[in-house]
């Protein structure tokens, strides 16, 4: 038999995906994050940049069809891959996305921003095909950060994302198998994205992952207009994983493909910060619930955790954070949960980030790094507050809320998406858009029914 590069593999699989073959759980996980994608998007107009980043996509040129929407801008449209490079920026722009933990991948801002924007310029695209394409994209950039046995390197949301992009716009344009292929050649000469600005907390990380959606939109372009691509794009010795990963075991998640459903392993995040912060906001308000610990009382908190939690959150707070980086920052959002009890979207204003109440409390907490030797766990991870009269509580994370051993509710999902939903302006089509997707499966034109959701009024 002769030897088939993983893109081959890849293409094959996305071209035999059907509805049919997907678990129920996988099907309606599927809709809950598109939801919450949706949701997620829409409050990203308000993410800081944002309105600039669409005055910047704006002056690229005006669509030459009747172009594609852009999340909570109705009647502004724009040619699809500058759609997909706002709609990308808002989803992923207040990092409140879903995430694959394992994999270190956020897969839906960058797929759902592509799938939005196709849909605008194509064909009428029913619901059960519109899934079935997120779902396959899913598998893709999941299976590329599965592959890696090395810490991250690169920002992997973008460089494993614009993967899953083409495979999910592949099956939902019913691309050929030589075009996916020679798509995601393209993929590869497109890919990038640096964990500097995660170092530095720019939104040069939200930009990334648009840049992703934008490019998978363009590769796929160039390989049905007849270019060909490389085609050791994913295993070739200058192809991805060669490239962005030190050492990765490609094999065992080949051999996954249509065994494993990935979009069911996707983790919510209830809180819009990096998802490596979560554990231990849980565990402070744990620590507030449980043991009365409290601003007044506490004399220092530890969180110790796996090497990846003080790599992406450890940084200290900062009287000059951005609000990037303060979302990444735990000492900074533990000490808002000491303060209000949570972490929500409206705690990144220039007034909430420069207070000194807050910054004075977030000295005393700390993150240490505990003897985990896997490069992408979360946990296992321990909370520990000493308060001022030497007494000393601790609380363990075993699990992460929002993850697949602690999903969330579906009314804690609801109770998000409304929440989203009111910051972008916008409550009174929570229910119109929660409606429209949870009834996806008998949409027989995505695009129509979730743009009368958003801004049709009854």
């Amino acid at each position: 038999m002769d030897f088939q590069p993983a893109s081959a593999v890849f293409a094959d699989y996305v071209e035999s995906l059907q509805w049919a073959s997907l678990d129920e759980l996988s099907k309606h996980r599927a809709q809950l994050f598109l939801h919450d994608s949706l949701a997620v998007g829409l409050a990203g107009k308000k993410a800081p940049y944002a309105d600039a980043l669409f005055a910047a996509a704006s002056a690229w040129g005006l669509p030459a069809d009747r172009g594609s929407t852009v999340l909570g801008r109705p009647g502004l449209r724009l040619p699809a891959p500058n759609a997909a490079f706002v709609n990308a920026y808002q989803i992923h722009g207040q990092e409140f996305d879903c995430v694959h933990e394992p994999a270190v991948v956020h897969p839906l801002a960058t797929l759902v921003a592509v799938l939005l924007a196709e849909i605008d310029r194509s064909p009428p695209c029913d619901g059960r095909r519109f899934l079935t394409a997120m779902c396959a994209g899913v598998d893709i950039s999941v299976a590329l950060g599965m592959a890696a046995t090395s810490a991250l390197k690169f920002f992997r949301p973008a460089t494993a994302g614009i993967f899953g992009c083409i495979a999910g716009l592949a099956k939902l344009r019913g691309a050929s198998r030589d075009e996916t292929i020679n798509a995601f050649g393209y993929g590869l000469a497109f890919a990038s994205g640096t964990m500097q600005a995660h170092l530095e907390g720019l939104p040069t990380l939200p930009v990334q992952i648009a840049g992703a959606a934008r490019s998978a939109i363009q590769a796929l372009d160039l390989a049905q207009a007849g270019l060909p691509g490389p085609k050791g794009a994913i295993d070739g010795p200058f192809g991805y994983l060669s490239l962005f990963e030190d050492s990765a075991d490609l094999a065992h998640v080949l051999n996954q493909l249509g065994t494993v459903s990935r979009i069911s392993e996707v983790s919510w995040k209830p809180f819009p910060t990096g998802r490596a912060a979560h554990g231990g906001i849980v565990a402070t308000q744990r620590l507030m619930a449980e043991h009365a610990v409290s601003p007044e009382r506490l004399a220092r908190l530890t969180y110790s955790a796996p090497p990846l939690i003080h790599r992406l959150v450890g940084r200290p707070a900062t009287a000059d954070m951005t609000p990037a980086y303060a979302r990444l920052c735990l000492p900074y959002l533990a000490s808002l949960v000491l303060r209000y009890g949570t972490v929500g979207l409206e705690d990144f204003t220039p007034d909430r980030l420069r207070d000194p109440q807050t910054l004075s409390l977030a000295q005393k907490i700390e993150i240490v790094v505990n003897d985990n030797q896997d490069p992408a766990a979360f946990t296992p991870a321990l909370a520990t507050a000493v308060l001022s009269d030497g007494t000393r509580f601790e609380v363990s994370i075993l699990a992460q809320l929002g993850s697949p051993a602690l999903p969330l509710t579906y009314d804690q999902h609801l109770t998000k998406a409304s929440a989203c939903m009111v910051f972008a302006g916008m409550a009174d089509r929570h229910q119109a858009l929660t409606d429209a997707v949870m009834t996806l499966t008998d949409s027989t034109n995505v695009s129509d029914d979730l743009e009368a959701a958003l801004y049709t009024q009854s």
